[in-house]
């Protein structure tokens, strides 16, 4: 029988854990100066000698400050603090919330309030672009302005729904695409052009977007967003529009949404033929619940080899036209605007439109009771930390602080530790995730064969790269984890990347993401001065030859232009050098995420994949 050792603190440890407590709720603001020693005393019921010595475990652990003659001051909790603070008050919390549960009233169903009725309002046409929506009985311009909308996929569907929202004047627009714009997009993507050939949909979509409504903010990714998009980017947003073409992506999104309880509208096209649906955590079917049997083994197969199932997503492009992108992107568009305005949408039902027949028809989805995607994350831990500098060891730290020593982090994706050759037996050690390897670097650099990948996608605390940062294992800023100890979940965000995350200032003229003069403007390579021997004035005006009194060179980092200048300026010579513009290079394509397990709070459940 195995029995652990009884944990007992002091009493000023004790003291300690109570402070730091209030620092991490909020109940002593950071920044602000402590109460007196004699009030604190008082309120802990200790001695001067056991409070003091409190005060300096806090002050040992950077959680307060001493001003000489002045007193003790709350330190800015963030992410060099943070795993100490967490762990000085562990079971402190918990107290704290279980009394404060306790004592809240019980309450049952409230009416809900009736709206007012909207004021007449009469818009100046001439200089308030969104006026004429002002006469829809049910705009709430106010709402449509602070709104968050993510949209995935900047591809044909993707370019109706963000003109749609630009039109529609939406605040706040957050766009997200890993590919590249090839020739073939520009029959059926009306924000892109032919100079843009080999750029980032998402950056050339977003600024188009912008220039269409200089009012809306844009912020655009270059990634996968099956692995690149962290959840707290998910969680704050009013609505989501998938604009995608592949299950893969579908799936990953249906999954994250439907754990961060936010809705979500998906798109899909073909030809003549297109449906638009919405999906509603806990009301009627989601997109999982859509699959069919053999859909569901189809990506078991492709999974089978990991390595493998990345390269296959590009595999497989759908024919389109423009015209069924236009009536399904508008769709989306519309559904989202209600979510936006809280109007009651079908969820788990489909829309059908055949534009051979032009017929059009609804039906409803079944949900499936065994569908791995139906669990919700619970409470979510904020933590001031920031995916390129905490480390695993800090987050483990935190997490048991919480759940005891027996938690464990759990990552999204498969972390590809090392990678072995079945035939000359050469192990080399990648810890790297799996969407940073490609199927050829999964080949043997000797024998040229597929080599045997070790996987792993919980942290147990035996690892020895546990000094790694969050971000080099694959964690996307502003991503929330879950941890657990066999009982139940706890789930922390990154909220150090709140600031750099989640901004929407790209192509603001007023700071520092304004497009560089070589992204907005091309200038020819040379500039030839007027021939004034074929001048229709010669014969009658003689020009004294000159030498050039002076030369003036003009060199920055953007271009180098020389000016040579005869005394009476008659003719000039300028040359300007082009600049070679800079592209964001998009990553490659990345799995979806593998999930092992699901909890829902207090109870355990394991599902298959």
């Amino acid at each position: 029988m195995k029995i652990q050792k009884i944990s007992h603190k002091t009493l000023a440890q004790t003291a300690a854990g109570k402070l730091a407590a209030s620092l991490l709720d909020g109940s002593l603001p950071q920044g602000s100066q402590l109460p007196p020693e004699r009030e604190l005393m008082s309120m802990l019921g200790i001695s001067r000698a056991t409070l003091r010595e409190a005060l300096k475990t806090l002050e040992d652990n950077h959680l307060i400050e001493s001003r000489p003659h002045v007193g003790w001051f709350a330190a800015k909790i963030d992410e060099t603090n943070i795993t100490r603070a967490k762990e000085l008050s562990k079971g402190e919390m918990t107290q704290q919330t279980s009394v404060a549960a306790t004592n809240e009233p019980h309450t049952g169903p409230r009416r809900i309030p009736v709206s007012p009725e909207k004021p007449i309002h009469i818009p100046n046409l001439q200089k308030d672009r969104l006026g004429t929506f002002e006469f829809i009985s049910w705009w709430e311009r106010e709402k449509v302005q602070k709104a968050k909308v993510l949209v995935v996929g900047a591809g044909a569907l993707g370019n109706e729904v963000l003109k749609n929202l630009a039109l529609m004047g939406v605040g706040n627009i957050f766009i997200i695409d890993f590919d590249k714009i090839e020739a073939a997009n520009l029959s059926r993507s009306v924000l892109f052009r032919e100079t843009d050939n080999n750029r980032s949909k998402a950056e050339v979509a977003a600024a188009r977007a912008k220039s269409i409504n200089p009012q809306v903010h844009i912020q655009y990714l270059n990634a996968d967003v099956t692995t690149g998009l962290g959840l707290g980017i998910i969680r704050r947003m009013d609505a989501i529009i998938g604009c995608l073409d592949n299950r893969e992506a579908r799936l990953a999104v249906n999954r994250f949404c439907y754990w961060m309880n936010k809705p979500w509208v998906d798109g899909a096209i073909q030809e003549l033929l297109g449906l638009m649906r919405v999906f509603k955590p806990g009301e009627g079917a989601c997109y999982e619940c859509t699959l069919t049997e053999q859909a569901l083994r189809d990506l078991s197969l492709r999974y089978s080899c990991q390595l493998l199932a990345r390269q296959n997503v590009l595999l497989g492009k759908v024919p389109t036209t423009p015209t069924i992108a236009s009536i399904i992107g508008g769709m989306q568009s519309q559904e989202a605007l209600k979510l936006i305005h809280s109007m009651s949408v079908e969820p788990g039902k489909v829309t059908h439109f055949n534009g051979l027949t032009n017929m059009m028809h609804t039906t409803a989805y079944v949900p499936r009771e065994d569908c791995e995607s139906h669990w919700t994350y619970g409470e979510i831990t904020e933590l001031p930390a920031r995916a390129e500098r905490t480390t695993l060891q800090d987050l483990l730290r935190i997490a048991r602080s919480d759940l005891g020593p027996q938690a464990v982090i759990e990552l999204d994706q498969e972390l590809v530790i090392s990678l072995e050759c079945p035939n000359c037996h050469t192990m080399e050690q990648v810890l790297r995730p799996m969407s940073q390897i490609t199927f050829e670097a999964g080949h043997c650099p000797t024998c040229g064969i597929l080599r045997d990948a070790q996987f792993t996608h919980t942290i147990t605390g035996d690892e020895n790269f546990l000094h790694h940062t969050l971000s080099s294992v694959g964690v996307p800023p502003l991503h929330i984890l879950r941890a657990q100890n066999g009982l139940e979940y706890r789930f922390y965000e990154l909220t150090g990347d709140l600031a750099e995350g989640l901004h929407f200032r790209h192509f603001e003229h007023n700071g520092s993401d304004v497009l560089p003069i070589g992204e907005r403007i091309r200038l020819k390579s040379e500039v030839h001065p007027m021939d004034v021997s074929v001048s229709s004035a010669k014969g009658r005006i003689r020009l004294k030859d000159e030498t050039p009194k002076s030369t003036v060179t003009v060199k920055s980092a953007a271009r180098q232009a020389t000016f040579k200048q005869s005394k009476k300026d008659k003719t000039k010579a300028v040359k300007i050098s082009e600049p070679v513009s800079g592209h964001i290079h998009p990553t490659s394509p990345k799995q979806p995420p593998n999930i092992r397990t699901r909890l829902n709070r207090g109870r355990v459940k394991v599902c298959k994949i």
